[in-house]
């Protein structure tokens, strides 16, 4: 299927973008229903309905049992324990260190952790440290992550219960980081041939951190969409959590666990020819969709947003200040990732070379995205030489950057938004220039297949 941008339900034009000005008002993503299955083409609805029924039921699953740890704590007299600590999760679980360490103290406390606060679905909240206390009974799976600062009323990004908020989801790499640090530890300490003592015991340690990531991978299984995407949480929670998300190469993160895992890649050795297999499908379906989420700007193939409707595939809104647009840094990840997979089909080359041709044509040379003082923030500034740079978000109609503020309303120039929002947001980056430099290497960037033409970029959706 080839996404066309007939509709930009998340975006409302109010002016031209000739001039600096306010352009339009951020729209909440539609929600996902079972009111709505009746969009869906007929052999789609079913497929639909199971998944929806199984995310409520899940989500009510796991609700009970945090109610059933509460309710035995006051049966015996005691106060639940205070809310986890938030912070960084990703740099307590690094993947990059020698084998050696996966077998240390520190790395078998962080593993013990990790398995402490898998949600009973499977997954992992966000942004929590993973070297420091154990979960207690009773205590919420996941840190607040309610935005106090700046938020404004009618917050897109603030939920009704902090303490059941991201209670399972890939963003920021959580459930991802989880997965391949557990399979990380339990790779070192073996314990296929217990010889000893110590032998013994770290092979006791390693099926459980075995069966914690088989756990995760199957989280992952039944969080994917039928269409092949995934949302940022599940179950599902509402809102823009719903959406599918390449948000901070969410997508893109996941499907490279799949294809390390349908490989058998060394830490993942100790899956079974049905759960590679597993993966392998999960992987392939999500490139499927990858394909079908590039959009379509007057029959050219273009980047990819940051979200999109679920049922329709149509790019949608995030936070207050994030509208339905291109997204720049998130093609570039989706590039990569088509861009290292073997043997391309005519379809994903002609993919890969019409985002790179995309990216080309919106680079921006002679400026940089600079920090002047606390009083100005962050600015966009004239300097000769600098660059290239890319704007975070590209308007559908025209291809032109959009900027967000925390009231939803979006602007065609950056300098214009709030100083909250040019100070706590990167408008503008170069991470399109790995996808470029990427490209240079790949043994299909030139010539095209038969047939087809790569279009040139431009134009109002249509």
């Amino acid at each position: 299927m080839m996404l066309r941008c007939a509709i930009v339900p998340a975006l409302t034009l109010l002016t031209s973008l000739a001039q600096a000005a306010v352009i339009g008002i951020n729209l909440p993503a539609p929600p996902l229903t079972q009111e709505r299955l009746s969009e869906l083409a007929p052999e789609q609805r079913q497929a639909w309905a199971q998944y929806l029924a199984k995310s409520q039921a899940q989500r009510h699953a796991d609700k009970a049992v945090l109610a059933a740890e509460r309710a035995a704590l006051l049966a015996a007299g005691l106060a639940p324990p205070p809310a986890p600590v938030g912070g960084n999760g990703e740099k307590t679980m690094p993947l990059k260190q020698d084998p050696a360490w996966y077998g240390s103290a520190e790395a078998l406390r962080v593993a013990d952790n990790i398995v402490s606060f898998q949600t009973p679905a499977g997954g992992w909240g966000k942004n929590q440290p993973r070297d420091t206390a154990a979960r207690l009974k009773g205590q919420d799976f996941v840190a607040n992550n309610n935005n106090a600062k700046g938020s404004v009323t009618g917050d897109f990004d603030q939920a009704e219960d902090p303490g059941w908020s991201y209670v399972g989801t890939i963003d920021n790499d959580a459930t991802i980081t989880e997965i391949r640090f557990l399979a990380k530890v339990a790779a070192r300490l073996g314990g296929a041939d217990a010889k000893d003592a110590k032998d013994a015991k770290d092979g006791t340690a390693a099926a459980l951190y075995r069966q914690s990531a088989l756990r995760g991978l199957q989280y992952l299984f039944d969080a994917q969409f039928p269409n092949g995407g995934w949302p940022q949480v599940w179950p599902l929670q509402g809102g823009y959590h719903n959406a599918l998300t390449l948000n901070d190469n969410a997508m893109v993160q996941v499907a490279t666990l799949m294809g390390a895992a349908a490989r058998g890649e060394p830490e993942f050795a100790f899956l079974s020819a049905s759960m590679r297999q597993r993966a392998a499908d999960s992987e392939r379906r999500a490139i499927a969709n990858l394909l079908d989420t590039q959009i379509n700007i007057l029959g050219q193939k273009t980047l990819w947003a940051q979200q999109y409707d679920a049922l329709t595939l149509a790019p949608t809104s995030a936070r207050n200040y994030e509208p339905a647009a291109l997204s720049s840094s998130e093609s570039a990840a989706v590039l990569i990732y088509l861009m290292s997979l073997p043997a391309p089909s005519p379809e994903l080359i002609l993919a890969v070379r019409s985002g790179v041709r995309v990216l080309r044509e919106l680079a921006l040379a002679g400026y940089a995205w600079r920090k002047l003082g606390e009083a100005e923030g962050r600015r966009l500034v004239a300097e000769p030489g600098a660059g290239p740079l890319w704007a975070r978000y590209y308007s559908l109609a025209g291809q032109k950057p959009i900027f967000g503020d925390r009231d939803k309303s979006l602007h065609d120039e950056v300098n214009e938004i709030s100083l909250e929002r040019r100070k706590g947001y990167a408008w503008f980056g170069n991470s399109p220039a790995k996808a470029l430099e990427a490209y240079e290497r790949w043994p299909q960037r030139e010539g095209m297949p038969s047939g087809q033409s790569d279009g040139s970029a431009g134009g109002q959706p249509n």
